[in-house]
């Protein structure tokens, strides 16, 4: 049987790149350290780190059994939160990743509130534009927006929303007299895009008489940024048009800093999703919260 101290003492070892900032980290001597990294690897009849001087390195198998200890120490954290949450609330860690802007706009003002409901619970919340692995990074919540890929992981539409083009007044004066006025000149027009997105840039659109048809940017964007904040920004100052999520350019288009452009046409709709590592056991803390995000998404001005 193995050893839960020993899956604990490998990972530390895995993360710090050395038996010394292992040791450090738990607050072992590094003999300890040693000692319990060899018993591990004679205990699987494997080499689990290579050493040199300086740093240790994780071999295939390695890595490979770092991914299941990730999993495996996660899983027995999710088991005792949920043991005492029976006597005592909501306890340990909720450790959640969103990109920047739906987390600033939507996210954390649920993690506060969710946060003053569960007084014994810490929260850790990641701004990333990146799909960081939810294994790796030991997260028990992603938020992710858009069409979602293939996952192993488990997935909660929490809602839909719409993706409109807009552009400054100014963009549009200086180079579209003034307003674009069909798909055509929209595509031609100075695109601003994610560098997420596949060149070139291609979307299915609805027209006003309902048929679907393939919009194609046809120059390159001209200017590539990897997060929806930095495309808002070049669009506010007369960069481009941008392709945003409608819940992030709503404000900009009341105030007249932004014009939606061809608003009787329909680009896709795009899902945001509450994706959790599927594993036998889902905690307390992480159904509780994607629960109360959903209930605060679907009636935002209801009392929770």
């Amino acid at each position: 049987m193995l050893n839960m101290q020993r899956l604990e003492i490998f990972v530390a070892v895995v993360e710090a790149g050395s038996f010394t900032g292992a040791a450090q980290t738990l607050g072992l001597t590094k003999a300890v350290v040693s000692f319990n990294i060899k018993q591990l690897e004679e205990k699987l009849g494997v080499s689990l780190l290579t050493r040199s001087t300086r740093k240790v390195a994780v071999t295939d198998a390695g890595e490979r059994f770092y991914l299941r200890c990730l999993q495996l120490l996660q899983d027995a954290e999710k088991i005792l939160d949920d043991v005492r949450s029976d006597h005592c609330g909501l306890h340990g860690i909720l450790r959640i990743t969103t990109t920047p802007e739906y987390g600033a706009n939507v996210v954390v003002p649920a993690l506060s509130a969710f946060a003053a409901l569960h007084p014994q619970l810490r929260i850790q919340h990641v701004s990333s534009s990146k799909n960081d692995d939810l294994i790796a990074g030991r997260f028990d919540v992603a938020i992710r927006l858009g069409q979602l890929a293939d996952s192993t992981h488990h997935a909660k539409l929490l809602e839909w929303f719409d993706i409109f083009p807009v552009a400054s007044t100014d963009y549009l004066t200086t180079h579209h007299d003034g307003t674009i006025a069909d798909l055509q000149q929209l595509q031609n027009a100075r695109w601003i895009a994610h560098s997420r997105l596949a060149a070139p840039l291609s979307w299915q659109v609805v027209t006003p008489a309902g048929d679907s048809v393939l919009f194609r940017a046809s120059p390159p964007a001209t200017i590539m940024a990897d997060s929806a904040a930095a495309l808002l920004a070049f669009a506010r100052s007369g960069a481009g048009v941008a392709l945003l999520p409608a819940w992030l350019v709503r404000e900009d288009i009341a105030s007249g800093a932004l014009i939606r452009l061809l608003p009787d046409h329909r680009f896709p709709r795009q899902g945001i999703y509450a994706l959790y590592p599927n594993t036998r056991h889902v905690s307390e803390k992480v159904r509780a919260f994607i629960d109360f995000l959903q209930r605060r998404i679907d009636a935002p001005d209801a009392p929770l």
